[in-house]
């Protein structure tokens, strides 16, 4: 069987669905590290830590044959406040009342290693977002969904949590988990090409 030519290193399986729309069916595997030891207080600077942690996490443990290794992290930069996944029910109620009718910036780290030459580079992306301002009602009923305990900055605009952002401005794709323009440009400064990741096609 050929190897996928793209190994993504993270679980979230909204980055996973944003690959394949755009043509790409990575191999997952899944990094399993602490992220609690990265502490850098700049979030841009976080978020490319936290990619790498993961990205060489999962490079000890692979297997020849592949092309590529993506790995990515997502935080949401409120006030210069870091914000993952909430902790609980009552942290995301809480967060929500901090977001509603505000805007914060979703940065995202990217790791890129070109696999056949160890080749690496690295990006911070941000997209603005602006948040509905949302009634207590409608914030405690979509925390009791249970989706914004799931993902960085206890929202998303790929679910239920679409209808309460008002607007975007940047790469949409960022706020989903993975900067897909910014992967292109990766891959070029590398030397690849987003269609390499396509299919496996010709030895490089």
């Amino acid at each position: 069987m050929t190897p996928e030519p793209l190994v993504l290193a993270s679980a979230s399986p909204a980055r996973l669905a944003t690959l394949r729309a755009a043509g790409v069916e990575p191999r997952v595997v899944v990094s399993g590290v602490d992220e609690s030891v990265v502490r850098d207080g700049d979030v841009a600077v976080k978020v490319v830590r936290l990619a790498e942690l993961k990205g060489r996490s999962v490079l000890e443990r692979l297997e020849p044959g592949h092309s590529w290794l993506l790995a990515c992290d997502s935080l949401l930069d409120l006030d210069g406040e870091p914000l993952g996944r909430p902790r609980d029910a009552g942290d995301a109620v809480r967060r929500w009342r901090r977001m509603r009718g505000r805007s914060g910036l979703l940065r995202t780290g990217h790791f890129l290693v070109d696999l056949a030459t160890g080749a690496e580079t690295t990006r911070s992306v941000a997209t603005t977002v602006h948040f509905a301002d949302l009634s207590d009602l409608e914030i405690d009923a979509y925390v009791a969904t249970g989706e914004p305990l799931e993902v960085a900055g206890a929202f998303t605009v790929d679910g239920r949590g679409g209808p309460f952002v008002t607007g975007i401005e940047g790469d949409h794709h960022n706020v989903v988990g993975v900067s897909l323009p910014a992967v292109r440009e990766m891959l070029a400064e590398l030397g690849g090409a987003w269609t390499d990741l396509w299919g496996a096609g010709p030895d490089r």
